[in-house]
């Protein structure tokens, strides 16, 4: 079993950028397909994005391509959002997540879940 951790949740204001970072422990944590969530107030957990364990592919929600990147660093276990241009619908809490395949992902069907961090983005 993989423990997902968060940080680098926060206030920003429109325009602004944040990166989120999600550390992953267990043997097996580098060969897990890596992602993120977020859910806003009042609403389901959506998809964010996502990246296959050897971070040689990617997959976006159509809301944040362009404006999020994601990347991951196999030797500290750790993936990370890079998110810019962030505008108040982008607030949310934030969860890591890891799976066995990237297409996974938009089917919500994952493995471990992190605990969530908040990003609140102010107009």
């Amino acid at each position: 079993q993989v423990k997902l951790v968060e940080s680098g949740g926060g206030l920003v204001q429109a325009g602004g950028s944040l990166r989120l970072s999600c550390a992953a422990s267990g043997r097996t944590a580098s060969v897990y397909a890596m992602g993120w969530f977020r859910q806003a107030p009042g609403k389901e957990r959506d998809f964010v994005a996502a990246i296959r364990w050897n971070g040689r592919a990617t997959d976006f929600a159509d809301s944040v391509k362009g404006r999020f990147t994601i990347s991951r660093d196999n030797a500290k276990n750790t993936v990370y959002l890079e998110m810019n241009s962030l505008q108040p619908e982008d607030t949310a809490v934030y969860y890591c997540a890891a799976g066995r395949f990237l297409s996974d992902f938009k089917k919500n069907k994952v493995d471990a879940w992190g605990q969530g961090t908040l990003v609140t983005v102010s107009s």
